[in-house]
C-alpha cells in the first residue's frame, strides 16, 4: 500500500509546477491560501480548480504568492522522490536477500557462497581431552565423566578449508534455538583447541566453558537461518563456526583457516 500511494503521488506531480493534480496550497500574498487540485498562470490571472467548491475559479495574479506556492510544491515533490528512492532501495535489498536465501539449503548446517556455488562447511571431529584420556564427543551425547580441567579439541593441526578472504561470510541453518558464533582456535602440537573446560569436583555435569569468541555481525534471513561474518578482518590462523548450548558440552564445530 505504501509503495502504491507513493507511485500515485509521484504521478500527480508528473506535469510539473503549475499543473500538478495532487492537492496543493495556492498561497495568497495576504497570508491565506486556497486548497487547489491544480492551477494555471494565464497572463495577469491564475486559474485554479478549488477542492472546496469543486469548480474552476480565477484570481488576479498580483494577489497570488507564486514564489511560496512553487517553492512548497517543489519541496513536496523532492520529499516524495526521496521517499520513493528509499522504497526502491529497500525493495532491491529485499530482492537480494530473497535471492541469497534461496541458495541456502534448508538442512541444518553451515554454508558459504563461492561465486555461483553453494558450499558446505563440514563439521570437524571433536574430542574431549581430560585426565582419563581423549574421548570423541558425539553431539547430544552425555558429558564424559571427568573432573578438573579438560580441553575440547579438533583432530589435526590445520583445517582443510582455507580462506584467503579475511572477512568470510557464512550461513548457519539451525535445527533448534541455540547459540552460535566464530571462535579463534589455538593450535597445540597436532591438535586444535576449541575451548577449555572446567568440571565441578562434585557434580560432574556442571561445566564452565572458556572459548575465544570473535566479534561477529549477524542477520536473520529466515526461520532458523542466519548470516554471520566477523566484525573485523580475521588475522591468519585457525578458526571455527560453532553452534552450542551454553553451559553444556553440546557443540558442533565447523572449522576453517585464514591464510
Amino acid at each position: 500500500m505504501r509503495k502504491f500511494c507513493l507511485a500515485l503521488l509521484l504521478l500527480a506531480f508528473a506535469g510539473g509546477a503549475g499543473s500538478a493534480t495532487a492537492n496543493i496550497k495556492l498561497y495568497l500574498k495576504d497570508g491565506s491560501y486556497q486548497i487547489v487540485r491544480e492551477y494555471q498562470v494565464q497572463t495577469d490571472r491564475v486559474r485554479y480548480y478549488s477542492v472546496e467548491r469543486s469548480e474552476w475559479e480565477e484570481i488576479p495574479l498580483e494577489m497570488v504568492d507564486l514564489k511560496k506556492t512553487e517553492s512548497e510544491t517543489a519541496e513536496r515533490q523532492a520529499a516524495m522522490e526521496k521517499e520513493a528512492k528509499v522504497v526502491a532501495e529497500e525493495e532491491a535489498a529485499e530482492r537480494e536477500v530473497r535471492k541469497e536465501t534461496s541458495r541456502i539449503p534448508q538442512e541444518p548446517g553451515v554454508y558459504w557462497l563461492d561465486g555461483k556455488e553453494t558450499k558446505v562447511l563440514k563439521p570437524g571431529e571433536v574430542a574431549v581431552h581430560g585426565n582419563k584420556g581423549r574421548a570423541i564427543l558425539q553431539r547430544l551425547s552425555p558429558i564424559p565423566a571427568l573432573t578438573g580441567k579438560a580441553t575440547l579439541e579438533l583432530t589435526g593441526p590445520h583445517s582443510a578449508t582455507v580462506f584467503t578472504n579475511r572477512e568470510p561470510e557464512f550461513y548457519i541453518q539451525l535445527a533448534d534455538i541455540e547459540s552460535f558464533g566464530i571462535v579463534k582456535v589455538t593450535t597445540k602440537n597436532t591438535v586444535r583447541i576449541v575451548e577449555q573446560l572446567t568440571y565441578h569436583p562434585i557434580d560432574k555435569t556442571m561445566v564452565e566453558e572458556e572459548r575465544n569468541m570473535v566479534g561477529i555481525l549477524q542477520r536473520q534471513l529466515g526461520d532458523g537461518l542466519y548470516k554471520l561474518w566477523p566484525k573485523d578482518p580475521l588475522e591468519a590462523g585457525e578458526y571455527a563456526v560453532v553452534e552450542y548450548t551454553e553451559g553444556k558440552v553440546n557443540i558442533q564445530v565447523f572449522d576453517f583457516a585464514i591464510k
